[in-house]
């Protein structure tokens, strides 16, 4: 299984982008999805997070901006990103629970990361 992830940039202080992630390879099914980033010189964060019905839940420093989206029949995750901020510059990376049959448990796959950079 592997996840490419896609969409990153540099955009100015108020701009948006939307992150991508795709998975490929033997699988059953996605449990969960989830975008977490990780700024310069700081630890890996959760951003948002996607379950199997839906429900999402987000860091408090983007809930209201960022939303969170999955597309089962194409097994991707998207990450839309409005009023971008400086604060938000950091390598985005997806992850995944993914079962390759329905007898096993999920296993956590992560993609390679994506950069964004914004602007002040």
């Amino acid at each position: 299984v592997q996840l490419q992830a896609s969409g990153g940039g540099l955009v100015q202080a108020g701009g948006s982008l939307r992150l991508s992630c795709a998975a490929s390879g033997s699988i059953f099914r996605i449990n969960a999805w989830g975008w977490y980033r990780q700024p310069p010189g700081k630890q890996r964060e959760l951003v948002a997070h996607i379950d199997s019905g839906g429900s999402t839940n987000y860091a408090d420093s983007v809930e209201g901006r960022f939303t969170i989206s999955r597309d089962n029949a194409k097994n991707t995750v998207y990450l839309q990103m409005n009023s971008l901020q400086p604060e938000d510059t950091a390598v985005y990376y997806c992850n995944a629970g993914v079962l390759t049959t329905w007898y096993i448990p999920p296993t956590d796959y992560w993609g390679q990361g994506t950069q964004v950079t914004v602007s002040s």
